[in-house]
């Protein structure tokens, strides 16, 4: 660990400028109008892995671009490891929320602002600077090593969930290595052991065939506001859970013996860091419960008539709202899919003609505590924290998490130094540089230990 400290330190003034070279791309993967700037991204990719003689390839799939890069040296005998992240990054809006440019990164104190710090090219880049730090003080990999990295994983993993079974063999590995998760804070490790599903839906509720005056039709027509929230509102009973018939049916309850290892995991400080004061989840379910182990139907946006300055006196001809499920294992994307939308259907309002758009939709996956890979990803993060490692899940998803570690047959572990504050997704997201620099430690030296054999 010393050595590669000291390398790091040396290194590091350069790594940063590297670091704010890959955050200026604004891969939205969400918006065709930044289509150039994934493969502008990729090549900046492609150049920085040859440089540490990696064999690459920009591989392109029904979506957007999937960058690769392998370093098979170690030879048969030494384990493989597949690393997963993302080059993509979410939309920028509100824009007038920022306090600096979401592609210009700014540096306040030890925290880097700017899309994409943490989620995901923050931590894919410091996975990347384990490599180098590993050849650069060893000379040498101690495991075969493969970088996915790629270009859709905030808008569902298209082109990469396309192309799996072609690329199967390609990305073939005995350990898939997730870096796009967090901690439960700064000063506590954790390996990430599993992720939630996801199924997202637009909805579109239409009343009639333009915008009405609200005086002339108030009263006689039925305002596709009202039927929206009347229709939200309808998704959950009095005790918090999901009302749609047979969304539970696959839920596999835990006891209290096998919850009992997450039970401090997850508390009310992570609420109260976000400035929550009204928490949600079904009666009688704990938060590690609510966020880890139960589904969830959320509504991620609603929208209709006019919202702008002053006030227009409309009773709108749309409304409009999107929809998103988190899952949990043995839930099936596809009839979890079905049964929202069979129920939403069954509680519009007649005579509001209601259409759904689906989206994304992935499995939940669960991976080993007892792996090679999670052991030596635990034991990295005790050696640098001097602290007990623990086993945590994420409420949140990675699309092709699950499909990628079938296709693969690899044993799947997550990791990552985000926190709940460090407004992921949102403006002002931000990634610390002290936490840049222990991701680099944390993976070189998890890579060392792996091929040690712990």
């Amino acid at each position: 660990m010393d050595r590669l400290r000291a390398w790091l330190e040396r290194e590091f003034s350069g790594i940063c400028e590297e670091f704010f070279s890959f955050l200026r791309f604004k891969t939205v993967s969400a918006d065709p109008a930044y289509l150039e700037e994934h493969s502008r991204c990729c090549e900046w990719l492609n150049a920085l892995f040859r440089k540490m003689h990696f064999r690459t390839e920009i591989i392109e799939t029904s979506g957007l671009p999937l960058f690769y890069a392998e370093c098979l040296e170690a030879g048969e005998g030494a384990p493989t490891v597949l690393i997963y992240g993302h080059y993509d990054v979410q939309p920028v809006d509100p824009l007038d929320l920022w306090k600096s440019g979401p592609f210009e990164p700014e540096v306040r104190g030890q925290e880097v602002y700017a899309r994409g710090a943490l989620d995901d090219k923050g931590q894919i880049l410091f996975a990347a600077m384990a490599a180098r730090a590993l050849l650069a003080v060893d000379g040498k990999l101690p495991v075969n090593l493969k970088f996915c990295i790629e270009g859709e994983e905030e808008c569902g993993s298209k082109g990469l969930s396309e192309g799996l079974s072609s690329l199967k063999e390609k990305l073939q590995a005995e350990y898939l290595l997730i870096v796009d998760c967090g901690l439960p804070d700064a000063n506590t490790p954790a390996i990430d052991l599993g992720g939630r599903g996801i199924v997202t839906m637009d909805l579109t509720l239409k009343g009639s065939n333009e915008d009405l005056h609200s005086g002339m039709f108030g009263g006689v027509a039925y305002n596709p506001n009202r039927a929206l929230a009347e229709l939200i509102a309808s998704c959950w009973d009095a005790d918090g859970r999901v009302a749609v018939p047979h969304f539970y049916d696959d839920v596999v309850e835990l006891s209290e013996e096998e919850l009992r290892p997450f039970a401090e995991s997850y508390g009310k400080g992570h609420a109260k860091e976000a400035g929550i004061e009204a928490l949600s989840g079904e009666r009688g379910r704990s938060l590690v419960e609510a966020n880890w182990f139960r589904p969830t139907l959320e509504v991620n946006g609603m929208a209709g008539g006019y919202a702008g300055a002053g006030f227009k006196t409309v009773i709108p001809a749309m409304a409009a709202a999107k929809i998103s499920c988190r899952l949990v294992p043995n839930q099936d994307p596809k009839k979890i899919a079905q049964h929202v939308v069979d129920f939403l259907k069954s509680k519009v309002k007649r005579g509001i003609h209601l259409e759904v758009k689906l989206h994304q939709m992935a499995r939940a996956y669960r991976g080993r505590a007892d792996s090679l890979l999670a052991r030596a990803v635990g034991s990295a993060y005790e050696e640098l924290f001097q602290r007990p490692c623990l086993k945590i899940l994420s409420g949140g998803s990675i699309p092709i998490a699950a499909s990628l570690a079938d296709a693969t047959g690899a044993e799947v572990v997550g990791m990552g130094y985000g926190l709940a504050g460090d407004n992921m997704h949102a403006p002002n997201e931000h990634f610390g540089l002290d936490r840049f620099k222990k991701g680099i430690l944390t993976v070189a030296r998890a890579l060392q230990r792996m091929g040690e054999g712990l």
